[in-house]
């Protein structure tokens, strides 16, 4: 996200909004997944929108630097991504219907980058916790590359700790809904989408 708001997270960093260090912790009977998918503005609107997720938090995952923030990462350079991890209830949405949700809010066939924005901070990736998530999720990937007949460039990883994004980053699409619109379609996103995917279920 290099784009708009660049000098305003500066202003806002300068102001002393700091990174959280520990993103909200799922109750009893609920689960955690981390997805990457480019704008994680636009992940974390998609996420939510999906009956059984209970709570989406914006953030950086897969680096090694320290104490990562939006102006850090947003610049490159750091090996995090853009990501949100996702509080659910397995009792209402698997995490196999997650992956297949989270499929057809990315492009896969593209390699760090997703639609407007480009560099590894932008990649498409799912962050596994344990061994079932991954066969999960490489399923997922093979089926995805059976349909759509091109390369998969979607890492699937181990997850490393998460850092929740600074406060104005998160729900971003709901405080700021014009900003958030206009980014998504200047961008591409949607349009890209529909071509790749068709349009979603429930429009014609």
């Amino acid at each position: 996200m290099q784009r708009f708001l660049l000098a305003f997270a500066v202003l806002l960093a300068a102001a002393g909004l700091a990174v959280a260090q520990t993103p909200p912790q799922p109750a009893a009977g609920q689960a955690v997944a981390t997805f990457a998918g480019g704008c994680f503005w636009c992940t974390e609107a998609d996420f939510d929108k999906l009956k059984g997720v209970v709570a989406t938090t914006s953030g950086y995952i897969g680096g090694k630097v320290p104490n990562p923030s939006y102006e850090r990462v947003s610049a490159g350079g750091t090996g995090y991504a853009e990501a949100v991890e996702v509080i659910y209830d397995p009792q209402q949405v698997s995490y196999a219907q997650l992956l297949a949700f989270y499929w057809r809010t990315v492009d896969p066939t593209v390699k760090d980058r997703q639609f407007c924005d480009r560099g590894d901070q932008y990649r498409t990736a799912i962050f596994v916790r344990n061994a079932e998530e991954r066969k999960l999720a490489e399923a997922s990937k093979e089926k995805v590359a059976a349909e759509l007949k091109q390369p998969i460039y979607t890492q699937i990883v181990d997850a490393t700790p998460f850092y929740t994004a600074e406060d104005y980053h998160q729900d971003f699409y709901k405080k700021n809904p014009t900003k958030y619109k206009f980014y998504r379609w200047n961008c591409g996103r949607d349009q890209r989408l529909e071509q790749l995917w068709g349009k979603p279920k429930g429009e014609s």
